[in-house]
C-alpha cells in the first residue's frame, strides 16, 4: 500500500492540507464531491457515504423496515459481517450454499431457502466477481423480497444481463453496499463505506438513517445511526478514485499472469470466471483438490517469502457466535470444502510480472 500511495503522495498531501485548512472535518464538501464522483463512475448511481462496510449493510437492511425475526438469506461462504448486520437488527440469517467454482451464492440453494418469512437476499460479490445477478434478481422479484448487494470486494465490476443490459455491481438490487477499508481496491486511510442505489427516494432514506434518522438537524423522523464518512477520508478517496480504472486493469493483468503460470498445475484450480461478469480481482483465490495440501503449501510459500491468506478458514455456521442458528456440520458442503481448500495469492496493482512468475514457479514445483 505504501508503494501504491507513493505515486499519489503529492495529490494526497494537497487533499489533506485542504481539509486541515477548511477545518470542516465532518460533512465537509469533499464528502458530497466524492459521492457525486463515485456515483458518476458507477453509471449514475446514488452514493450515500457512511462510516464503514458493516454499517452500510446494517443501514441497507434498516431501510427495508423488516419485522423482527424476518429471515435474510446470506451465503454460507462469506465474511461474518454479512450475518452480523442482520443479527444485530433482530433479523435471522438463513444460510445458502455457494457455487464451488465462482464461490458466489448458488441461486438453487437460495430458492430452496426461501420461506414466507424471507425479507431479503444478500448477494456477496466475493473476491471481485459478481454473483449470478440475473437469477437472483428474478428470484427476488418473483417472491417479493429485497435484493441487497454486498459489493465490498467488487467495486467497479459489471454484470451483463443481455446484449442490451449491463449494470454495475451494487446498482442492481434494492441497495448495494461497499467498504473503503484500506485493503480494498478503493481503500481509504482508515474506515469508510457507502450505500448504492438507483432510487432517489431510497437514497434520501439512507442518508436520513445514516445521520441519526434526521433530514433536518434536531428533527428525527426515524431511529438511525451515527454513521458518517469523515471529510478527510472522502478527500483522500477522491484522489484514489481517479486511479481506480488503472489499478483495476493492473490487477486484471496480474490475474492473467497467474492464469498463464498456473493453468496446468496438477491439483490446483485457478479462479473461475462467470462470462457475464467482469472481475476486478480484490483477491486471486486458488482452490486445491486436497485440503491437507493447502496448509503445507501455505507454509512452503511463506518460507519462500510469499505471503498468502485464507479467506475464510471457518464457515460462518461453525462460528460460535452463530451456533444459535442451529446449523450442523455437513449442511453446507461446498462452503465447508472451500474453507479447507482455498488460498489467496498476493495481488495488487504494482505486482511485477517477475514476481507473478516466481510465485507460479514455486507452486508448479511444490505441486508437481
Amino acid at each position: 500500500m505504501a508503494a501504491e500511495h507513493a505515486a499519489l503522495q503529492p495529490a494526497l498531501n494537497e487533499a489533506l492540507q485542504d481539509v486541515l485548512a477548511s477545518a470542516a472535518f465532518i460533512q465537509g464538501p469533499a464528502v458530497g464531491q466524492f459521492a457525486t464522483e463515485l456515483g458518476e463512475y458507477l453509471g449514475g448511481t446514488y452514493v450515500v457515504p457512511c462510516a464503514n462496510g458493516t454499517d452500510a449493510l446494517t443501514l441497507a437492511l434498516m431501510s427495508l423496515e423488516l419485522p423482527a425475526g424476518a429471515e435474510v438469506i446470506v451465503p454460507a461462504f462469506t465474511y461474518v459481517a454479512t450475518l452480523e448486520a442482520a443479527a444485530l437488527l433482530g433479523l435471522r440469517p438463513v444460510l445458502a450454499d455457494v457455487h464451488p467454482d465462482t464461490f458466489n451464492l448458488d441461486p438453487a440453494a437460495v430458492e430452496a431457502a426461501l420461506t414466507p418469512r424471507t425479507g431479503a437476499i444478500v448477494a456477496v460479490h466475493l473476491f471481485g466477481q459478481c454473483a449470478d445477478l440475473a437469477a437472483l434478481r428474478t428470484l427476488a422479484a418473483r417472491h417479493g423480497v429485497a435484493l441487497i448487494e454486498d459489493n465490498a470486494q467488487a467495486l467497479g465490476a459489471t454484470f451483463q444481463f443481455s446484449a442490451d443490459e449491463t449494470a454495475f455491481a451494487g446498482a442492481v438490487g434494492t441497495v448495494g453496499t461497499t467498504s473503503f477499508f484500506p485493503s480494498k481496491n478503493l481503500g481509504c486511510l482508515g474506515d469508510g463505506g457507502a450505500l448504492l442505489t438507483c432510487n432517489a427516494d431510497r437514497a434520501a432514506l439512507l442518508r436520513q438513517l445514516a445521520n441519526h434518522g434526521q433530514s433536518r438537524k434536531y428533527h428525527h423522523q426515524r431511529i438511525g445511526l451515527n454513521s458518517r464518512l469523515d471529510t478527510l477520508q472522502a478527500a483522500l478517496l477522491r484522489v484514489k478514485l481517479r486511479q481506480l480504472p488503472i489499478n483495476t486493469a493492473a490487477r486484471q493483468a496480474v490475474a492473467a499472469g497467474y492464469d498463464a503460470a498456473l493453468a496446468t498445475v496438477p491439483g490446483l484450480h485457478i479462479p473461475a470466471r462467470d462470462a457475464r461478469s467482469t472481475h476486478v480481482f480484490h483477491q486471486y483465490t486458488i482452490r486445491l483438490d486436497e485440503p491437507r495440501r493447502r496448509d503445507d503449501l501455505q507454509n512452503h510459500l511463506r518460507r519462500c517469502g510469499v505471503p498468502t491468506m485464507i479467506y475464510y478458514p471457518l464457515p460462518v455456521h461453525a462460528q460460535p457466535a452463530y451456533a444459535y442458528l442451529g446449523y450442523r456440520a455437513g449442511q453446507f458442503p461446498v462452503a465447508e470444502r472451500l474453507c479447507e481448500t482455498v488460498l489467496s495469492l498476493p495481488i495488487h496493482p504494482l505486482l511485477l510480472a517477475e514476481q507473478v512468475a516466481y510465485v507460479g514457479a514455486i507452486l508448479q514445483q511444490a505441486l508437481a
